[in-house]
């Protein structure tokens, strides 16, 4: 009989699933395990957190995607330790599978930085229970300001990158258009929307056209930039500025850097900048070329951005190179091929940048945005929903553009 190589990918994000819809075509039996039920698109986290969309648009059951393929199986459960000589996993239940090769890709986590405060006082945006946390905080806290049991809601971002531009950008309109018409009782004096970011320009990647692009888009929004400032601390009702300003906000959103999980150094692997494992050139573990990480956990130097068109590129690749392993080949270099990056300040604004050098902003880039956001959706329905909710929020009445609660 021929030996199926059984692998078992850790992780189901942009990295963790495209490997294991190659190696499924390959042949392979794959067992694909997450901490959840679910695969998240963190993309559009924004728009659950700002109560765009609901948390089943952007969240697709991992059994059915498991379930396209009949030698491929998901798995609920937490990682907790990797005995790489004896080619096993052990996990937070006191189970373990052993395996021919393994993928890590579990991702990263809320880097905050040893900001004195702000793991207390401040609300990420990485996860699903992340976007409807800090969702259910600013409706909460909008309501109280309308019923006078609280004084202001006034939002502050921290971290100028894609993430918390358009978590800005969105959170402006909605306070210049929609909360006038569904919370009438609240002023606009007691609101407010602040984008705080320590280097001098929004979106860093991009270029100086775009970065200026954007930053007059969240002005015209009615966003307050603080540019070239450096948070010093978070409290409950403030971030404190190095400069010795004090920035009112009843809700912080923490939009600045990640980093590895904490259970990552108990795994035994070597760990570079960041936490992050590190790679070879084909992204396997030096020592243990049946090992391999993708996506957002991969460690310089030999890793990509962190973002997700270089996570479905890798976790194609190690697919591929598993299923050529385990017919007696090599492991061959990544490459990374740019595609370009996009990101989104609000209705019909948008900045893309191409490998080539191109640019675009405005109408036509938030246009491909849309279609490209939609088209990495998983299932169906998913796309179908996501239309929708983007065509009633950005085309439907202002008075029902938060109408998405839970």
């Amino acid at each position: 009989m021929v030996h199926r190589a059984r692998v078992v990918v850790v992780g189901a994000g942009f990295a963790g699933l495209a490997t294991t819809r190659e190696l499924a075509r390959s042949g392979a039996l794959v067992m694909l395990v997450d901490r959840h039920p679910y695969a998240t698109f963190q993309p559009l986290l924004y728009q659950v957190a700002t109560a765009g969309m609901g948390t089943a648009d952007v969240s697709y059951p991992i059994r059915t995607f498991a379930a396209r393929w009949p030698n491929v199986r998901a798995r609920r459960a937490a990682l907790s330790k990797v005995l790489a000589d004896e080619r096993r996993v052990e996990f937070e239940d006191g189970d373990a599978i052993d395996y021919d090769y393994l993928v890590l890709a579990t991702g990263v986590t809320t880097n905050w930085l040893n900001v004195p405060g702000a793991r207390e006082n401040a609300l990420p945006i990485y996860s699903l229970g992340d976007a409807a946390g800090l969702r259910r905080r600013l409706q909460h806290y909008l309501e109280d300001t309308a019923a006078g049991r609280r004084d202001s809601m006034h939002v502050v971002v921290v971290g100028a990158g894609a993430t918390g531009v358009e978590t800005a950008g969105t959170l402006a309109e909605l306070r210049r258009n929609t909360i006038p018409l569904t919370h009438p009782e609240v002023r606009p004096d007691q609101t407010s929307v602040t984008l705080v970011e320590r280097f001098a320009y929004v979106l860093a990647p991009y270029k100086p056209r775009l970065r200026e692009a954007a930053a007059e888009a969240l002005l015209r929004r009615g966003v307050r930039l603080r540019l070239g400032a450096t948070v010093a601390g978070v409290e409950p009702d403030a971030v404190l500025l190095a400069d010795g300003t004090r920035l009112k906000s009843d809700v912080t959103v923490w939009a600045l850097g990640v980093t590895a999980p904490p259970e990552v150094p108990s795994w035994g692997l070597e760990q570079g900048k960041g936490g992050r494992v590190a790679v070879t050139e084909a992204l396997n573990v030096p020592g243990h070329p049946e090992i391999f990480v993708v996506g957002d956990l991969a460690g310089p130097p030999h890793a990509p951005p962190q973002l997700a068109q270089p996570a479905i590129q890798m976790g194609r690749h190690v697919g591929r190179q598993i299923a050529a392993m385990a017919k007696g080949g090599r492991a061959r270099p990544f490459a990374y091929r740019d595609p370009g990056i996009m990101a989104t300040v609000g209705k019909a604004e948008a900045v893309l940048q191409l490998e080539n050098g191109l640019t675009m902003h405005g109408l036509p880039a938030w246009l491909i945005w849309i279609f490209v956001h939609v088209a990495y959706l998983l299932g169906g329905r998913n796309r179908i929903s996501v239309l929708l909710n983007f065509f009633w929020r950005y085309a439907g009445p202002h008075r029902s553009r938060a109408s998405v609660t839970q």
